[in-house]
Formats: structure tokens, sequence, C-alpha cells
């Protein structure tokens, strides 16, 4: 996400942080070296024009030019218009009740799913949402939302087969819905490949039937300067109060997002950034604009760990290691978890200086698929050789090797990194002794008392420089064991 744009502003601030002095000349060339790739990035014309002048007029004042690292103000005034363009602090949904949320947009922008995951959210903050099919237009939406609703244990209301009027639908709805002890009710609509006089005379309807707290318009990242057209006509029509962005994760430029709030006036209040029902959010401008610059989003990265990991079995493995009995066992039990977080570049994406990194990593070494061919290798052993490695002989390591379908080079390599793990993780020097302080700290390592904050460890002398050393650091500031053995293991 953004890495088009991260890029390119990484080598005009490398420039400004390199020199002692800074001159209006210096300020106006690199100025217009970030015109150009906000512009390269899709970000409307107008809004990049307005941007730039904001971080002129202060990058250009007397405190800034005179200052000890005037390379690191500009960088500052930057982030800050960044997370202003954005849309400064976090918007949030109005549930007061009645709490009716009406979910709109073009077909393919990702609708029943966004219900089905901000339903999920919602359920996890401790509401009650209910979901209401109204899309009666495309083949297989209502069966769709019914699955999705099924997954995540959802109530959910279909209409009866055949049913053409949209406003009917939503009566019968609201007669169901009185009978589930909600409290928000989601409806998701029909859309269309572009928006035309009939898409908007029945949202319309619904929309003046039903009188939502929210309107919410999802549009797809990754179609640029059309989503912006797309909501600008959709506010127009029905009055949208907030923009679900899908796809984030895959729009590298990401003109769309840092377009949005300036051109329609309204804010994104979600973002999707995956397929899988939890990957949904609340968008949050400051991280992004972190993000963005390369500085990380470490709270974000400590959130979606906390949401994810089991920190009971985490802290048992920690504690299993630090006294020199963790196993294959465990490491099958670690490697779920790991899996469980989605993606590694994602994860890693979260972390400090990670798109610098990233250019130094041989390709492929991210790939998703070498997890599961780690896990094939271990799922190939028997309970006897996940118990005890000693016993995993050339001939056994044969056999895993074809009951994996992994080469035997694959198989030695990973017994010889968990060989070589365990035996540091369990030693004397520091690893042991961090191992021994986050077995000690089993108690609430979410809560704020529990994991120690480890991150001022020179992770260089432990002979873990660059990328390991890097992902290590970043899961030692809360995310716990599963994350750092999983970024010890994926791809080295």
């Amino acid at each position: 996400m953004f890495s088009f744009l991260a890029d390119k502003l990484d080598n005009t601030f490398r420039k400004l942080r390199g020199l002692g002095k800074i001159s209006e000349k210096n300020i106006s060339d690199a100025l217009k070296d970030i015109r150009v790739a906000l512009l390269e990035a899709d970000v409307e014309f107008s809004v990049a024009r307005e941007f730039i002048a904001h971080v002129k007029e202060q990058a250009m004042g007397t405190e800034v030019l005179k200052s000890i690292k005037p390379g690191e103000q500009i960088v500052k005034i930057f982030r800050d218009e960044i997370a202003e363009l954005l849309g400064g602090d976090v918007a949030t949904l109005d549930l007061t009740d009645p709490a009716r949320i009406l979910v709109v947009g073009l077909n393919g922008a990702g609708k029943t799913t966004t219900s089905a995951k901000l339903a999920l959210r919602l359920k996890k903050e401790g509401r009650r949402p209910l979901l209401v099919a109204c899309d009666l237009i495309r083949p297989a939406a209502i069966d769709q939302l019914a699955t999705l609703a099924k997954q995540i244990d959802v109530p959910v209301f279909t209409p009866a087969p055949g049913e053409k009027d949209v406003v009917r639908v939503a009566r019968e709805a609201l007669q169901w819905a009185k009978t589930q002890d909600g409290t928000v009710i989601i409806f998701d609509t029909a859309g269309r490949q572009e928006v035309d006089e009939e898409l908007i005379g029945e949202l319309k309807r619904l929309n003046d039937y039903i009188d939502p707290r929210e309107t919410l318009l999802v549009v797809d990242a990754a179609t640029g300067q059309q989503a912006v057209q797309v909501a600008c006509t959709f506010n127009n029509a029905v009055g949208i109060t907030g923009i679900v962005m899908t796809k984030l994760d895959g729009d590298a430029r990401g003109g769309a997002a840092l377009s949005m709030r300036s051109v329609t006036g309204k804010p994104i209040k979600f973002a999707g950034e995956g397929e899988k029902l939890d990957q949904f959010g609340p968008f949050v401008p400051d991280r992004l604009a972190d993000r963005i610059l390369g500085m990380g989003d470490i709270v974000g990265l400590v959130e979606h760990a906390a949401a994810r990991i089991d920190e009971e079995q985490a802290m048992k493995s920690a504690q299993r290691m630090a006294e020199g009995k963790f196993d294959f066992n465990d490491f099958l039990d670690q490697m779920r978890m790991m899996q469980s977080l989605g993606p590694l570049e994602g994860l890693l994406g979260l972390l400090p200086g990670f798109g610098k990194l990233k250019k130094q990593i041989p390709a492929g070494a991210l790939d998703p698929k070498r997890m599961k061919h780690m896990e094939a290798i271990v799922l190939s052993m028997t309970k006897k050789e996940r118990s005890n490695p000693m016993l995993l002989n050339p001939s056994r390591r044969r056999r895993i090797s074809a009951g994996s379908g992994r080469p035997i080079f694959e198989v030695n390599k990973l017994i010889k990194n968990f060989t070589e793990m365990k035996k540091m993780m369990s030693g004397k020097g520091k690893m042991g002794a961090m191992m021994k302080q986050m077995a000690g700290s089993m108690p609430g390592m979410a809560g704020g008392g529990g994991m120690p904050d480890l991150s001022g460890i020179d992770m260089k002398s432990l002979g873990m420089g660059g990328l390991k050393g890097m992902a290590l650091k970043g899961a030692l500031k809360g995310v716990g064991a599963a994350n750092k053995i999983g970024n010890l293991f994926r791809g080295r």
C-alpha cells in the first residue's frame, strides 16, 4: 500500500535530511519532486496543488529554515499535512438508536463482503448487528451475504425468491428486526457497473424509507481517481456520510485515498486490506501518514496481533523455549498462529523502515507458500519425531522429504534452523535472557503490565542485523513470542 509514493518521497526527504542548512531553493526543488510524486501516485491535480501550497507556506517559515535540523522539520510538516489531507481525526460511526447503516456502491467494489466485515467488527465491539440483503439484482448476492452471515454468526434477513421491490424488502426486514434483539441493522444494497438513473432512483427510495444514521459508500481503492468521481456522484445523489475503501493492500499508488476527503468532503471511515473478514478496521489518518513516510505503524501491528494471537499459547511456547523444551509440535502451533496474522509482507510493512529493507530481500522470501511448505515438512514427521528432533537421522529425513513433497535440502535447512534457534533461545546469552524475561511475563501481555518493552536491545549484538533484527525488534514491542518465532523462520 502506497509503496510507489513512499519510495518517491523517501528519495526526496533523504536529500533534505542530509543538508545542514536549507535554502528556499532547496525547499522549492523538493516540493517540485513531491508534486510530481503525488501526481504520479494518481492524486487529483487540484488536491496536489493545494497540498503543496500548504506545505510550502509552513516550510518557508524562519523558525524552520534556521532550526537545528530543518530537514526533519520539513518532513514533520509534510507528515502532518498528509494526515490532515487524509482526514485528520478518526471518523466514527453514528450508532444512536435507531442505528441503521446503508451500504452502497458499484458492482465489484466489495459491498457484500464489507457489510459482513463491518458486522463482525461491531459484534467484537459488543454490539448486536443484523444483516439485511437488499441486493435484488446481482445473482447469488443474497446467498453470498447469507453464507458470510453464517460464518460470523450474525442473523440475516433474506427476501423471498423473485422479490423485486427493495422498499418492501426493507419494510419486512424492519419488522423482522424487532424479533431479533439487534442494536445495529446493516443493509447491503444492489450496485451497477456504473452509476445510472435506475440505481440512483432505487437507492433514493430505500434511503428515504429506512432513514439511515449512516450511508457508507464502498469504493475500490485500486480504481484511482475513478473512485473519487464515483464518490462525488453518490454523495450528490443520496448524501453519503462516510467512505469505506477496499483493496487498499493492492493499491501501490494511493491517489484515491489521498484525494477522497478533499474532493468529496466526506471522511474515509473504514479500510479493507485483505479478503479475510477480519482484515478490516477504522481508517486512521495519522497512522497511514506514518506508513507513507516509512515510519511504520507499531500500534497497528500490536493491535493486529493482539486480536489474532492466542496469548496464553504464545507465552507457553516462550516458556518452553526458555527451558529448552521447545519442539516441532510447538513450532507447528506457532506457524499456524503466524498464518492467522496474514501475509508476512503486510505484517512487516507495519515496521519502521521496512520499505527500505524490502528492496534487499531476495525474490520470493516473503512468499506465503514458504510457510505452507514448512508446515508440510513438520506434518510429515511422526509424533515421536516432532517431540524429539534428535531422532531425525538421514533416512528419516528422506522419508519426510518424500512425504511432504519438498526437496531434502529444505528439510535439512528447516531442522538446522530449528536446532540453532532452540539453542540460542535457551542459552545463557542475551537472547536466552530475553526469552526467560518473556516467559516470566505471562499475565496480561496485551493489557499493559505484561510484555516488557525490549525494543532497545541491540539486535546486531545478537547476530541479527538487517531484516531479522528489524522484525524481531518490532515483535518485541508487544506482539509476543509467536510473531518473533515466525519472523525468524519465514524465508530465512
